[in-house]
């Protein structure tokens, strides 16, 4: 069974490199606590609250932090390989260069995150609120985008191939210059209001 901690708050923790492998944090916050190079493996944070939390050059494999906040974090070389972020909240971050593989980011709210050449591939992002975002040479490809609020994001240079891109109203968003596919191309054209023969 994993070690399983509730309503626990740690503060001012050095946390560097820590294995966390097999852990459960229900509603803890973390707050100005070192992380950095930390490495999670099949750790779960459910309804927990990140603050000033260093997660620079941490590794996460098959962890959930479902529901939780996370406030002036840095995420700089952060690594989720097959995790699951589903309903949690990003404000203030700093999330370059991160890099997401599969998983589950859905309903994750990202409104002005700054994601200018992130990684981002084979990951459910549906429903994820990417308003007014960065993604300014990122690569997000093979992503589930289906529904997701893609309002004013910029996609200058961005490698979007294989991406659901149902959700993308191409008159509201920066474009010059993003990579499409073929069956995006006929997509966007439709959302455009041509018909393709």
């Amino acid at each position: 069974m994993p070690e399983l901690t509730e309503d626990a708050t740690f503060r001012d923790e050095d946390w560097y490199g820590e294995e966390l492998a097999d852990r459960r944090f229900v509603r803890c916050s973390f707050l100005h606590v070192d992380l950095t190079e930390a490495v999670s493996r099949g750790a779960v944070f459910d309804g927990c609250t990140f603050g000033n939390v260093r997660f620079n050059a941490s590794r996460h494999t098959d962890s959930a932090f479902t529901r939780c906040a996370f406030r002036r974090c840095n995420l700089f070389e952060a690594e989720f390989t097959g995790c699951k972020l589903v309903g949690s909240t990003f404000a203030e971050c700093d999330l370059r260069p991160l890099t997401i593989s599969g998983g589950d980011w859905s309903f994750v709210a990202l409104p002005g995150a700054d994601l200018r050449g992130v990684r981002v591939t084979d990951v459910r992002m549906r429903e994820v609120d990417l308003t007014g975002a960065n993604l300014s040479g990122a690569t997000v490809t093979g992503v589930d985008l289906s529904a997701a609020q893609l309002h004013r994001v910029r996609l200058t240079g961005a490698d979007l191939r294989a991406s659901d891109l149902t959700a993308l109203d191409p008159t509201t968003v920066e474009r010059a210059g993003a990579i499409v596919d073929a069956t995006q191309a006929m997509v966007i054209a439709q959302a455009l209001g041509f018909e393709i023969r």
